[in-house]
């Protein structure tokens, strides 16, 4: 061997196979160090894991730009044709824990982290452009709907359901969650989307609300229930281990980025409020717009260290990017950045992969578990005449006009925000095909509820966004629910 054992402090150790013991029947010494450090190290291997999106893969790989679109925004890493900046990506499912299976039906977290010369920028999305809720504030009590009731322990229908009844905004993410994309086939085969509305500034201040759609390059390939169950059978992580062999082969998994730009003027007039997160943009009215294309082409050394340990935060921006009025987005704006405060720690920025990487950080946070505080003599504070790191004029994005008084607000503004509309426009685009696994799809999870008028208030949802969906899914759901009667 090429290196010697040693403890943590360095010390050489001569018997890793046998504890200290005093005689030898005797009992084991706490002098031991090695057997107490490694036992006290093994009892703190984990960490407390993601409350969303706790089951994870991920790679490294590159973005390249391969269309101009300087016009739109000034970031760096996109201002010209074939530059390439590195970038970590983390898929992921939403509702199950740190050791559940991957082929289930869920949304897919689709978490990018682009290490620019800028700083680095986040961006957090998942395999939907559209979400359930349309208000932060609901976030917490749509999670808990989703996940092991406190009494039974196991995830439930009823509370599902029940959760949905109450908020008809998920129409249209229920109908794209029980289609035919529901359970991607691999974290290769499915799309990745922005989902929420950012904000684009050109060099001039011109800004523009933008959309991202990573769309994959090795084909959409999906899932039915059946198809589902036969993979969690044979193997709970069937995705991890397709993206690591795949790589691994050099088979490089891609995507081509895709935006959507609407002019800050038209926002306000538009049919649609856009910066709600339960609706899309038509392509008719905001046609995509090439943009680059993303590459995974390296596998972590250390799944914990860099999938665990990655920390993303959609307030992760740089010059020419910047939020949007969007309630969801500006809720993750604190809610992401606090939740890995409070998993790895307040220096959570100084691991590997959360790092900058082509650009250092500067600033004057001090102390904390795990500091490193490198700044060594430095000032802990700014402005200061020890030439410091100082502010610079290069505003992130641009100013965000408002209105209106301060309120909790609940009706829309535009003229066609209801809650069922897009969701009717959905289910019209299936096949016939289509439709009829949607809602055997569908009717197989709401005919579990045991509650009645929970099932009549979700079947009212189905019908207000099209009535033929509603009438097939009434009948579909009867019929099971009879045959569990009978």
């Amino acid at each position: 061997m090429s290196k010697i054992l040693t403890t943590e402090s360095g010390a050489p150790i001569a018997d890793n196979q046998n504890s200290a013991s005093a005689g030898e029947y005797g009992p084991l010494l706490i002098q031991d160090q090695q057997l107490l450090e490694k036992l006290a190290r093994f009892n703190r291997e984990r960490i407390p894991e993601r409350v969303v999106h706790a089951r994870g893969s991920g790679a490294y790989g590159y973005f390249e730009v391969t269309d101009e679109v300087s016009q739109f925004t000034r970031a760096n890493f996109l201002a010209s044709v074939g530059k390439r900046t590195e970038v970590f990506l983390r898929f992921s499912t939403v509702a199950g824990n740190l050791g559940s299976s991957d082929a289930v039906r869920d949304p897919r977290g689709f978490a990018l982290k682009f290490y620019t010369e800028e700083g680095n920028y986040d961006l957090v999305g998942n395999n939907t452009p559209v979400f359930f809720i349309k208000d932060p504030i609901k976030f917490p009590d749509f999670i808990h709907s989703q996940k092991r009731d406190p009494f039974t322990g196991v995830q439930e229908a009823d509370n599902v359901w029940d959760f949905w009844a109450h908020s008809p905004a998920s129409t249209h993410q229920i109908t794209w969650l029980f289609g035919d994309r529901g359970i991607p086939a691999s974290y290769r085969h499915m799309n990745g989307y922005g989902s929420h509305t950012y904000q684009w500034v050109n060099e001039a201040g011109e800004a523009f609300w933008v959309k991202y759609h990573f769309k994959t390059n090795q084909g959409i390939r999906s899932l039915d229930g059946d198809q589902s169950a036969e993979v969690l059978g044979a193997d709970a992580d069937s995705h991890q281990r397709d993206l690591h062999q795949a790589i691994e082969r050099g088979v490089f998994p891609s995507w081509t980025l895709y935006v959507q730009l609407m002019p800050v003027a038209e926002a306000a007039d538009y049919r649609f409020n856009p910066f709600d997160l339960t609706k899309v943009w038509p392509h008719s009215d905001y046609p995509l717009q090439k943009v680059g294309r993303l590459v995974l082409n390296k596998n972590p050394e250390n799944v914990f260290a860099d999938v665990e340990q990655s920390a993303f935060s959609p307030n992760n921006f740089v010059p020419g990017i910047g939020a949007s009025p969007d309630k969801m987005l500006q809720g993750r704006l604190f809610a992401y950045a606090d939740a890995q405060r409070y998993r790895l720690g307040v220096n959570h920025t100084l691991l590997a992969v959360n790092a900058p990487k082509a650009t250092e950080a500067n600033n004057y946070g001090r102390d904390g578990l795990s500091a490193v505080n490198k700044s060594g003599r430095g000032k802990n504070y700014e402005p200061n005449s020890y030439d410091g790191p100082a502010q610079t004029d290069n505003a992130l994005s641009a100013p965000v006009a408002l209105n209106g008084h301060t309120g909790t607000y609940t009706t829309p503004a535009h003229t066609k925000d209801d809650d069922f509309f897009q969701a009717g426009e959905l289910f019209r685009l299936m096949s016939a095909g289509e439709q009829e696994r949607l809602i055997n799809n569908i009717a197989g999870f709401l005919a579990q509820v045991t509650r009645d008028d929970i099932v009549e208030k979700n079947l009212a949802h189905f019908h207000a966004a099209d009535e033929n969906y509603g009438r097939r899914l009434e009948a579909a759901v009867a019929k099971l629910r009879a045959g569990d009667e009978g």
